[in-house]
């Protein structure tokens, strides 16, 4: 363990001195800021205001630009240090390939995790200081959304990261994925639906496979536990599943996913020719 937390520390001092971080903190922190001039929290839209109206656009904002921020700058944790040859550098020292990988796994969900958590709890300490009400219920299901939502696009940065010895032919693959998930939101699902003549339940069984789909309909039933925003397809997911097993389900899946990505990625790398 102690070389495991010595990779994942060497990793954070990597990403610190590495330009991205800081732009990746700044969007984060200044799209937080921007809202606090636009006086976002004193807007009511849809009956939302307050605290509540901020995560709900902060939700909008980390939905898009999260994925994409983690997959383009983790897919070369593993896929650049073979190219520049850190990799066969650090095999020289008694560190197993199952530290080094979890290492690298642990200090990038550091640095990829503490600018969003942190960003959030300024927007809620700005809402306290506002007077608003603290709702510690749903901050505390949305961290735990951002938790799951940063751990299943890590878990599919690394697999990329092993599959691929190129560094530019991960970046096209980590593209890919984001708008092949984005796209299966709405608009594929919908023509899909309207081509084949598939059964709903099933086009919204498909759609729930996407992690970026359950952290939507969960964040989303934080602020409206009835998806009236969503329309008819509401009343299957709160028959079919109810409002807290689909909260569960939200947080629990994008975990499970990630993780198992994290480790088809770990069987790769010890199974694959490592330069």
């Amino acid at each position: 363990m102690k070389n495991l937390f010595l990779v994942a520390y060497l990793d954070i001092r990597e990403s610190l001195r590495s330009k991205w971080f800081y732009v990746y903190a700044f969007v984060f922190g200044g799209l937080m800021g921007l809202f606090f001039i636009s006086g976002i929290t004193d807007s009511v839209v849809m009956g939302f205001t307050g605290l509540s109206r901020l995560l709900l656009v902060f939700m909008q904002v980390t939905i898009i630009i999260l994925p994409i921020f983690i997959l383009v700058t983790t897919v070369k944790s593993i896929s650049g240090d073979r190219e520049s040859n850190i990799l066969e550098y650090m095999l020289s020292f008694p560190i197993s390939l199952k530290e080094y990988y979890w290492g690298k796994f642990l200090g990038r969900f550091v640095t990829v995790f503490f600018p969003v958590i942190v960003a959030l709890f300024i927007g809620v300490l700005w809402g306290l200081f506002k007077g608003g009400d603290l709702p510690w219920a749903m901050v505390g299901l949305y961290s735990a959304l951002i938790f799951s939502l940063c751990l299943v696009f890590l878990g599919i940065a690394f697999f990329i990261s092993t599959l691929v010895k190129s560094h530019d032919v991960g970046l096209g693959l980590s593209f890919t994925v984001w708008i092949v998930l984005l796209a299966f939101l709405d608009v594929a699902l919908i023509g899909l639906m309207m081509q084949n003549r598939l059964p709903d339940g099933l086009i919204i069984s498909i759609a729930m496979l996407n992690p970026l789909e359950a952290f939507r309909i969960g964040a989303i039933a934080l602020f409206d536990p009835e998806l009236t925003v969503i329309g008819p397809v509401a009343y299957y997911l709160l028959d079919t599943l109810g409002h807290g097993f689909l909260m569960l389900y939200a947080v629990v899946y994008p975990v499970l996913l990630g993780g198992l990505f994290a480790l088809f990625g770990y069987y790769l790398f010890k199974r694959k020719d490592l330069l």
